[in-house]
């Protein structure tokens, strides 16, 4: 790394996003002793794009091995993170449950759970009757199978990126706020980034992490990167108390649909992805008859206790997709010093800490705790894509 003590506007590695996964590069990089760290943030706060709008859930329940693997070093970060780092963080470790209803699918989602329990994650295989044990008053018609993995849970996305802003903090790392960066800057061959550009001024270094999420592709157009990665909008919608709300804050998910729910509050949380070929689009107006000629009445299915609820909030944030479903990590070939960290496909909140610790390996040259050489971006041009299934 190089020295950027001697410039007030230099660093040695520049942290461009401020959602979890930003806090997180910022804090492992700190930590890991890569010099001057400088996390830039363009909302007058951190955490309120995607991160913001999330439900906060985590799990090791998918049906990609990479991902697993990803989960169970992150799901056990997320959950000792007050222990070890002396701050507080709401966790409620309730499990997932995923709700089969088609032959077919179960035979991939009982595959999955095989290949999940394999790699070390405790992964339970349930009939319908012990679904609706598990969560009472669920309609369990035509369930023909579920998975329940008991160390997933729900975490306060706001209380973990904020905790790793603090830890970042104390090691040192600057955060700048309404901050935005207008460019990665690089070489005049284009062999090697020098740095960003900001409405206040250039920031000189030679790393720089692009974790600007939905906005990621447009940074790294900026200096000739492609990313495959598009915004697609879900919906999320709390409601108010009814009887027969679940005690439990077990996620819920609906395969057949994705429709899912957990007990938030006084209610429940719920959402579920639209149709597959909806156009990519950044718009974030909430749809209110989509909720009610869609959303409503599958919640009404799959947890009829719903119908005597009320409507408490809505809001809509975006996912990252990747045509994969799989995450962009890592250097890029042809352009050292850039690092990737975008298109999570929904699971971005979840993965921030592994990858921020990954990232700063990846940085300093220390050998990455979960090999992620898989998910370069290079893997799309190549034509090497993973899949990944179990898409919420």
């Amino acid at each position: 790394m190089t020295d950027a003590a001697g410039s007030a506007d230099a660093a040695d590695a520049v942290v461009v996003g401020g959602g979890a996964m930003g806090a997180s590069i910022a804090y492992h990089l700190a930590a890991a002793g890569a010099g001057r760290v400088i996390l830039l943030e363009r909302e007058a706060a951190l955490g309120t794009g995607s991160t913001g709008r999330c439900a906060g859930g985590f799990r090791i329940q998918f049906s990609s091995e990479i991902n697993v693997r990803l989960s169970l070093a992150s799901v056990a970060m997320i959950r000792r993170f007050s222990e070890e780092h002396g701050l507080p963080l709401d966790v409620d470790v309730d499990g997932y449950l995923f709700l089969v209803r088609d032959e077919a699918a179960w035979a991939g989602y009982r595959a999955a759970a095989a290949m999940q329990r394999s790699l070390g994650a405790r992964v339970e295989e349930l009939d319908a009757g012990a679904a609706e044990a598990l969560v009472p008053g669920l309609n369990v018609n035509g369930v023909v199978g579920a998975t329940f993995g008991p160390d997933d849970g729900i975490a306060d996305p706001s209380g973990l990126t904020n905790g790793y802003a603090t830890l970042a903090r104390r090691h040192g790392a600057e955060i700048r706020l309404g901050t935005e960066v207008t460019a990665i800057r690089t070489s005049a061959d284009g062999s090697h980034v020098t740095g960003v550009s900001t409405p206040g001024g250039e920031i000189d270094a030679p790393v720089v992490v692009n974790a600007a999420g939905v906005w990621a592709p447009a940074l790294a157009a900026a200096c000739g990167i492609e990313l495959p990665i598009h915004p697609e909008p879900r919906h999320v919608v709390t409601t108010s108390a009814f009887a027969g709300r679940p005690e439990r804050r077990t996620l819920v998910i609906d395969t057949a649909t994705m429709f899912y729910f957990h007990r938030e509050g006084p209610g429940v949380l719920m959402g579920m992805p639209r149709l597959a070929d909806a156009a990519p689009t950044f718009e974030t107006v909430v749809d209110d008859r989509w909720i009610a000629g869609e959303l409503l009445p599958q919640a009404v299915r799959v947890l009829p206790a719903l119908e005597e609820a009320g409507l408490a909030r809505s809001w809509v944030g975006l996912y990252e997709m990747t045509r994969d479903h799989h995450a962009i990590l890592g250097p890029v070939e042809g352009l050292e010093g850039l690092y990737l960290a975008n298109g999570f496909s929904g699971h971005g909140f979840q993965h921030a800490p592994i990858v921020g610790k990954i990232i700063s390996e990846l940085v300093t040259g220390t050998a990455p705790s979960v090999d992620v050489s898989a998910l370069r971006l290079e893997r799309f041009a190549r034509g090497e894509l993973i899949g990944e299934s179990h898409v919420v």
